[in-house]
């Protein structure tokens, strides 16, 4: 289907602008190392990204949310390092990896330059489950200019809920069909298309560090408006 209509473009930061893992994998590995531990940091990060995730989809369906992602990092850390015996890990490193870590998260590095051109021809907005503070600390820290910063923590709901969409385009004053969902998630793609948004793929293969995220999330490349393999050809399709 043509995107020329679309005025919006709806960015999932988190994995898709963001490299979360990377960050994780690192910060984690620094603290190891101050103790003298190695461990599969990458796994480890994988797990903490599971988990924190899983907390924060569809929060809010049922009564308002009582967390935002940055005390789901928290309290997903605190759960991985019981399970895997790392105790040893004080307030600094914890403080390091749940939050200093995700709020100086590096952009992939396809992006920043890309979002400029972007928002010469559309609203360019961060629609993200990430905290307010996270996504503005790392749109400093990666010199990203947003149109407007829309967080599921100020809507009460986050998604996949089907409201959390409706509120982002109601926000822009738009129609969910005039927005155009950018992501590397089809689990986001997929939810806002059953609201009306359009929806373009950007493959993130590196996502998940060592494990394929094709295989973790699999998709019907026919059932999004675009798939592309990085935000160049992006821009260069819309």
């Amino acid at each position: 289907m043509s995107l020329k209509n679309v005025k919006a473009l709806t960015f999932d930061t988190g994995g898709t602008v963001l490299d979360w893992h990377s960050g994780f994998r690192d910060a984690l590995a620094a603290a190891g190392a101050r103790h003298g531990i190695k461990r599969d940091w990458p796994a480890l990060a994988n797990d903490l990204r599971r988990r924190s995730l899983g907390a924060m989809l569809n929060l809010g369906d049922h009564e308002p949310p009582a967390y935002n992602f940055d005390q789901a990092h928290r309290f997903s850390l605190d759960a991985v390092l019981a399970d895997e015996g790392l105790d040893v890990f004080d307030e600094n490193d914890r403080h390091a990896i749940a939050w200093e870590a995700p709020h100086s998260f590096q952009c992939w590095p396809d992006f920043p330059e890309v979002l400029p051109k972007l928002r010469t021809n559309y609203i360019t907005v961060s629609f993200t489950i990430l905290s307010y503070r996270l996504v503005i600390d790392t749109a400093k820290r990666n010199g990203l200019s947003w149109d407007a910063v829309l967080s599921c923590e100020g809507f009460g709901v986050y998604k996949l809920l089907p409201e959390a969409y409706r509120k982002a385009a109601a926000f822009l004053q738009l129609d969910p069909q005039d927005c155009c969902m950018v992501a590397c998630h089809p689990f986001d793609l997929d939810a806002a298309r059953q609201v009306g948004f359009r929806t373009a793929l950007v493959q993130r293969p590196k996502e998940w560090g060592p494990e394929d995220p094709r295989e973790l999330h699999p998709y019907n490349p026919a059932d999004y408006d675009l798939v592309v393999n990085d935000f160049p050809a992006l821009a260069a399709e819309l």
